[in-house]
């Protein structure tokens, strides 16, 4: 073998090399889009999860609420037989026991049938306080998700994911502040208004473009997604708040009660 052969089988070599290079890099990069993806729907799949559980919570409180006026209706009605039975001088016979089961039985059923705000899927009303009104539009959300496209779903779950900080919050703020208010009128007009004019679109319509090119789901999208971040930057400065007023308390005691006041009240005594 002369030293040409040689090299052009060096060359070839190398080539092979470069190219298997080259394909090791493309697997590399395909298997972290793979691993981006399912890391982005692992963190979609458990908002939705917490949503759902957050959802279930509430139906289980509002259950919980009914078997107790339930069982409050029923003892009255018993109550209320057995003193008429009492005063009565004949008793209140077969026909008043039979009337008093058969109130107690309407009774049940009109409670246990009666629409609650915990079981319609409406928008959270305007007159109800910050942090009702943070979980009644959670559940807005929870209940909605299912009528708008993916990508629309993707951001109602990361909106969602804010939410329970965010109530935790707002329930300390009066309804009167400036950023409560943003954020009252982004949940309880704004977004539901948002979502209904969507489902008002027809879905033949949905694709065709508006007078900037862009589409009913991608103007959907990017109205969630900027009311996200709105609610975000909220959820953040009254954050901010409550460190800055954290720290000034601290700073008080600090120079109220600090270590040389300590130590001349000792010195004194």
């Amino acid at each position: 073998m002369n030293p040409n052969e040689l090299g052009r089988i060096f060359e070839r070599a190398n080539e092979s090399f470069a190219q298997a290079e080259r394909t090791s890099q493309k697997v590399d990069r395909s298997i972290d889009r793979a691993n981006q993806v399912m890391r982005r729907a692992d963190e979609r799949s458990g908002a939705v999860r917490a949503a759902a559980q957050r959802e279930r919570q509430r139906l289980n409180t509002d259950l919980k609420r009914r078997a107790a006026q339930i069982a409050v209706a029923v003892g009255l009605i018993s109550i209320a037989t057995i003193v008429i039975g009492l005063v009565l001088p004949s008793g209140i016979g077969m026909f008043g026991f039979l009337a008093a089961v058969g109130l107690a039985i309407g009774i049940v059923g009109v409670l246990a049938i009666m629409p609650s705000a915990e079981r319609r899927a409406a928008a959270p009303t305007t007159d109800l306080p910050n942090g009702e009104m943070v979980q009644r539009f959670d559940s807005y959300l929870y209940r909605a998700r299912a009528m708008l496209p993916p990508p629309a779903q993707a951001e109602v779950d990361a909106l969602s994911s804010i939410l329970p900080p965010l109530r935790q919050t707002l329930e300390r703020v009066d309804t009167v502040d400036p950023n409560a208010q943003d954020a009252r009128r982004l949940m309880s007009i704004h977004l539901p208004g948002l979502i209904e004019r969507y489902t008002h679109v027809p879905v033949a319509f949905r694709g065709e473009p508006d007078g900037e090119g862009k589409n009913a789901d991608e103007r959907l999208v990017e109205a969630l997604a900027a009311s996200r971040a709105a609610l975000g930057d909220i959820s953040q400065k009254l954050a901010r708040a409550d460190m800055a007023a954290l720290e000034t308390q601290g700073r008080f005691i600090e120079s109220r009660y600090g270590r040389e006041e300590i130590d001349s009240s000792a010195d004194h005594s």
